[in-house]
């Protein structure tokens, strides 16, 4: 592990720039820009299997992971299928050219599996800094070399075939390579978000894939063809995770990304060549359900996933709302979204604070879990008051001493979430991703004269612009070569703490609001008693440190209304989950598993 970097050295190098950057620190809110568009509801009723499910962002993602699992295959295998599927169907989300966090059990023990993303050897904390010393504007970082990050999902997933897999590497490949050549049917959902996008028609390989030569995106129903993916993805069956990595492949990304005309970026094949995936320990959590005392698992830093649904759910656990009890109207009431936006605002306090990528930054007080301790949470849930507090500091676990400067909020853009259980007793739960919708706009091809393939991540986006504060404390997420930014990615398995048994597998898409979507869930599941999709089904509501953010149309005017007189301001807003989740039931004797897709996207769940 590389040393934790001394938080003073250089200084008095940055302290000019932190002087000319304060100003953004405290910067008024911004409008909250989600990671994709709304596409509108779909009801959907729940699905329950016997013995095995996968629950995926796309209904032809989902049926090629079951089709693995009927195989014979593991939930890695079909996890392989689903992800190389949702790169040609949901390629606005995630796919080779991005990062993963996959959290697998396999009976006995739980492994967590950093596919994120590094920066390149050549970035430094002054990447996302203009000429003019002041940080870029968001979307001008985003589209370009900029901002590609050395994509980590594909040998990660490697890795976790290597312990896990039963079914042969090359067969997993199958299914999207079967689709990318026949073609896919255009969604709705996929016409939708390309007819609102306005930056992937300027790069001209993704703009002659996407997009007619009018300039409109294909109709919905337009059988859309991939025929440079599917040359990828079978050179990935047959030499492995290095063929994306050497070779032609590597070649083509490194030089898409340097070459960009406005916005270069500072990938090398080398950087591609060195990257490797990392087996971190799991962060678990004992928490208590309304009906059995539950242990919470989740992707430790660099994601602040598991961190803040944690804090939240363990400081609600020590105030009246402790369950975030519903309504008659079977909704979150004024004083529930008191008390759990209140928690929030403690929990994303900390998380400015503190969380980056360990083997750059060291944990508070030595450990993660500091931030997780009762003493802790005791101690912080005190500051949760009957009226908004004015200000929110972060903590200090432990007697802590922080010589990092927090980080401002930033935007942070699109996921998909796969959750399988298979009939050998494995689970997993895998959150993926490119970053914002269609990523860094770049589209990768290794001959110009086939159509299609694959979309680069824009994750550098996620490491804070400004480096450091107006005094030079630099911030604990700045830009540093090889390190993986910060994520808000929450893959989530619970456990009964008292048998150890599996009980759930989650997770969801949406930036900063995936904690809330994810915590949201596990509070309907484990409080109310509520079924996977009644669970992902209810309104989405959250904070990211600001207003309460609530679903637009979702609650009544009382609510709003009472949220204000508590100090709160409040904003409507499009909040489009992707949420997924599987739970174990049992009924006379017999095992089952209940499934729950967001009716706000397209992905189902399927299985035996």
């Amino acid at each position: 592990m590389k040393p934790a970097t001394h938080p003073f050295r250089g200084r008095l190098a940055t302290l000019a720039l932190a002087l000319t950057l304060a100003a953004c620190q405290h910067a008024p809110e911004q409008a909250l820009t989600q990671p994709e568009g709304s596409t509108g509801i779909t009801a959907k009723s729940g699905w329950t299997f016997r013995t095995q499910a996968v629950a995926a962002a796309n209904p032809l993602a989902t049926e090629a992971g079951l089709a693995i699992l009927r195989a014979g295959g593991s939930a890695v295998d079909a996890a392989i299928a689903v992800q190389m599927v949702l790169t040609l169907v949901e390629p606005q989300s995630s796919g080779i050219g991005g990062g993963a966090f996959l959290l697998h059990h396999d009976g006995r023990r739980v492994q967590a599996y950093d596919g994120r993303e590094t920066a390149p050897g050549a970035a430094d904390d002054r990447l996302f800094i203009g000429p003019d010393g002041q940080p870029v504007p968001f979307m001008a970082a985003v589209v370009g070399g900029r901002s590609v990050g050395v994509p980590g999902t594909v040998r990660m997933l490697a890795q976790a075939h290597r312990q896990h897999g039963r079914l042969p590497w090359a067969r997993l490949f199958e299914p999207a390579i079967a689709w990318a050549e026949r073609g896919f049917a255009v969604s709705p959902r996929l016409h939708q978000l390309l007819a609102a996008e306005t930056a992937l028609r300027s790069d001209p390989v993704a703009a002659a894939y996407f997009y007619r030569p009018d300039g409109t995106p294909h109709p919905v129903g337009h059988v859309l063809k991939n025929p440079e993916l599917a040359v990828v993805l079978r050179r990935l069956a047959a030499e492995g995770p290095d063929a994306l990595h050497e070779g032609p492949v590597a070649r083509a990304i490194v030089d898409k990304v340097r070459q960009h005309p406005g916005h270069p970026g500072r990938l090398s094949l080398q950087d591609l060549r060195d990257y490797e995936p990392k087996e971190r320990v799991p962060l678990c959590v004992d928490h208590a359900a309304s009906q059995r005392p539950v242990r919470i698992c989740g992707f430790p830093p660099p994601s602040s996933g598991a961190l803040a649904v944690g804090q939240i759910l363990g400081l609600l656990a020590r105030t009246p709302q402790a369950g975030l009890p519903l309504a008659p109207d079977g909704l979150p009431g004024p004083d529930a979204l008191h008390g759990y936006v209140e928690a929030s605002r403690l929990a994303f306090a900390d998380r400015a604070q503190y969380v980056a990528d360990p083997d750059f930054v060291a944990a508070p007080d030595g450990r993660w879990d500091s931030l997780l301790a009762p003493h802790y949470l005791d101690e912080r849930a005190r500051l949760i008051a009957p009226l908004r507090a004015r200000q929110v500091e972060p903590g200090r676990p432990g007697g802590t001493v922080s010589a990092w400067a927090p980080m401002s909020e930033q935007p942070e853009r699109g996921t998909s979430h796969i959750s399988i259980v298979d009939r050998h007793g494995n689970a997993l739960a895998m959150t993926t991703t490119i970053e914002s919708g269609f990523g860094a706009r770049l589209m990768v091809t290794t001959d110009p004269s086939r159509p299609g393939g694959f979309l680069l991540n824009n994750e550098l986006t996620d490491f804070s612009f400004v480096p450091a504060d107006h005094e030079g404390r630099p911030v604990a997420n700045r830009v540093e070569a090889g390190k993986r930014p910060r994520s808000s990615m929450a893959p989530t398995l619970v456990f009964d703490a008292r048998t150890g048994q599996l009980i759930m597998s989650l997770g969801s898409p949406g930036g900063a609001l995936i904690i809330h979507f994810t915590a949201k869930t596990l509070l309907g599941l484990l409080h109310q008693g509520l079924s996977p999709q009644a669970a992902i089904d209810l309104p989405n509501f959250g904070t990211l440190g600001g207003p309460v953010l609530l679903e637009e149309g979702r609650f009544p005017v009382a609510t709003i209304e009472a949220l204000r007189a508590r100090g709160h301001t409040v904003s409507e807003v499009a909040m489009p989950s992707g949420l997924q989740a599987l739970q174990r039931t049992e009924a006379g004797g017999q095992t089952a598993w209940m499934g729950g897709a967001d009716p706000r996207r397209e992905g189902i769940v399927a299985g035996d």
